[in-house]
């Protein structure tokens, strides 16, 4: 059977939801597929779990950093340095496109090193995401969670994505950046604009992303200031002050460092909190079993995060020839990796496009595998716990109030606008 009518790089075919249906198709008839997508993109869809894990697993076969981990498009550093070469870049924009051009065309961000680089980044900020040290942050967490859930409740509705998701994420790594509250709303927006490249009403071109990106550094920048001579216990302070290899972060590393933490510190539980709470609305007997028993929100959260995760792909690139299921695989071939294809292999899931709030064991791969595992994956399960341990017993019968507008990207599986309204309640703290 041919998968031409198949085009997962048209961000229009993910706006009703992600396409299920044609993973699925090849996941069981094609699961190392050649892709031609109607914008000129190709690339090897990879669609099982163990070849998931497989390429995640291998970095230096599968590398994040010859190309870059976005599906092949036209490249914003060219963008920058057109724009550099014309002469209206500002200085930072100059800097990007300089450290962009070092490192072989791929700007230096940790999402996008291979080993050893990877390793000796990702150490620098490790120890302040162990589980020990994320679950000192626990009580502080649900303080906050318990104070977002009191400014709704006695309203009886909400836009969910803003007033609820995106709050607790974006107050937490804010507050562990060092963030001033001021500030806060702007680090909103430029992720905004960051991750919805694609969609028309956060931003219409890949200069408005770039634009994005350089007004994340610049903020950087800015943060910086507050704490280089004056170091706090934060992760800011932590980077600046931290070497590696025996240096200092240049700004650059540092200021891509606090992109990368910021943007996927509130990003990713935003949308997968926004999901969640969908998937509940849409699935009463679910959210019920849940009512009845709040000790299964634990198992509840790791379901959400198979059923609807917060990242569709990745991009890897070949580093020499090599084979995935008997498939000629040449270096510099693009290789997409899916997850939600991967998190409903029914090979590892049974009756895998059922959501089911008990599910156990739950092998997902949506915080990833291998060198690249979320790093923030124990502070995301905490912030998820967190908030639907107070949404769950306190929004009762909630139900959609008007449309769920979703993100156009094939990129990020997000929600920018669902109006949710709910039985009145009494707020618990002042």
């Amino acid at each position: 059977m041919s998968l031409s009518h198949i085009d997962l790089t048209n961000p229009d075919h993910f706006v009703e939801g992600t396409p299920h249906e044609w993973l699925t198709e090849l996941r069981n008839q094609d699961p190392v597929h050649w892709h031609q997508g109607s914008t000129g993109a190709a690339f090897w869809c990879v669609t099982k779990w163990e070849d998931l894990r497989y390429v995640s697993r291998n970095p230096m076969l599968f590398s994040s950093q010859r190309k870059g981990t976005n599906m092949p498009n036209p490249r914003m550093e060219e963008l920058m340095r057109q724009r550099v070469e014309s002469g209206v870049a500002n200085p930072t924009m100059a800097a990007m496109a300089q450290q962009s051009e070092e490192g072989g065309g791929v700007f230096p961000i940790m999402l996008m090193m291979d080993p050893p680089r990877h390793v000796a980044f990702r150490r620098l900020v490790q120890r302040s995401f162990t589980p020990r040290l994320i679950e000192e942050l626990a009580p502080h967490i649900r303080e906050l969670a318990r104070t977002i859930v009191d400014r709704v409740i006695e309203k009886g509705d909400c836009e969910f994505v803003t007033e609820v998701a995106a709050e607790l994420p974006l107050q937490v790594i804010c507050e562990m950046m060092g963030v001033p509250e001021e500030d806060r709303q702007e680090i909103f927006d430029l992720s905004n604009l960051m991750i919805g490249f694609d969609d028309p009403e956060l931003g219409e071109s890949e200069e408005q992303r770039m634009m994005a990106s350089v007004g994340m550094f610049t903020k950087a920048m800015k943060v910086a200031e507050l704490y280089r001579d004056n170091p706090q216990e934060n992760l800011t302070s932590h980077l600046l002050h931290r070497e590696v290899d025996g240096e200092k972060l240049s700004e650059m590393d540092y200021a891509a460092f606090f992109l990368l933490l910021t943007v996927a510190g509130n990003e990713t539980t935003r949308t997968v909190t926004t999901n969640g709470m969908r998937l509940l609305i849409e699935n009463p007997d679910q959210l019920q079993q849940l009512v009845d028993d709040p000790s299964r929100i634990p198992t509840a959260v790791e379901e959400i995060l198979r059923y609807e995760p917060a990242v569709h792909h990745f991009r890897r690139t070949a580093t020499q020839d090599t084979e995935i299921r008997g498939r000629k695989i040449k270096e510099d071939d693009p290789i997409v990796i899916w997850y939600p294809a991967a998190n409903r292999d029914e090979e590892v899931f049974e009756d895998p496009q059922r959501f089911d709030v008990a599910r156990h064991p739950n092998e997902h791969l949506s915080f990833g595998i291998g060198e690249h595992f979320c790093l923030g994956a124990n502070l995301a399960r905490l912030e998820l716990n967190a908030i639907f341990e107070e949404i769950i017993p306190r929004l009762r019968n909630p139900e959609f109030s008007g449309p769920v507008r979703r993100l156009r990207s094939n990129f990020i599986n997000g929600v920018k606008e669902m109006r949710v309204r709910f039985d009145p309640g009494k707020r618990l703290s002042e």
